[in-house]
């Protein structure tokens, strides 16, 4: 019996990289590891962790975009969940950023305050630009998938 040839291999969205949505993501990234480097130069646990946790959740979000995972996981409302994490993790880094700023005494704590400021503008504007995509039912405006995720 001859078996039909599957096809194994996983699919890239490239196009993600070229987006506005994929551009800001990938900022995001790279700015919040700037700012985890910072921290772990002055040698702050608190800041640490909670930059680390913001780095690997928003690593994820670029990775299931990226990966087209949330196109085989359809029982999540990914853009919404997206946009609840970027309104949450600026709000987290905001707070730390500004305690950061307030109380530093090394320079990497304070260069890892400013960066995450800029990392909170990031967020800010990821879900926003996502937030206005999202209908939820309004009537007179249509979106297409693609347009809601990137």
């Amino acid at each position: 019996m001859h078996k039909n040839p599957v096809k194994d291999t996983m699919e890239i969205d490239l196009d993600l990289l070229k987006s506005t949505k994929g551009l800001l993501k990938i900022a995001e990234v790279v700015s919040v590891f700037v700012a985890l480097v910072c921290y772990a130069v002055a040698s702050r646990p608190p800041y640490i962790a909670a930059t680390c946790m913001e780095f690997f959740i928003t690593l994820g979000f670029l990775l299931l975009y990226l990966l087209k995972l949330n196109k085989m996981f359809t029982f999540i409302f990914w853009p919404l969940i997206d946009v609840f994490n970027s309104f949450f993790a600026a709000a987290l880094m905001f707070i730390l950023s500004l305690l950061a700023v307030s109380t530093y005494r090394l320079k990497g704590t304070l260069g890892g305050g400013i960066v995450g400021l800029v990392a909170v503008a990031l967020w800010c504007l990821d879900g926003y630009l996502l937030f206005k995509k999202i209908t939820f039912n309004k009537p007179g405006t249509k979106t297409t998938d693609h347009e809601v995720e990137n």
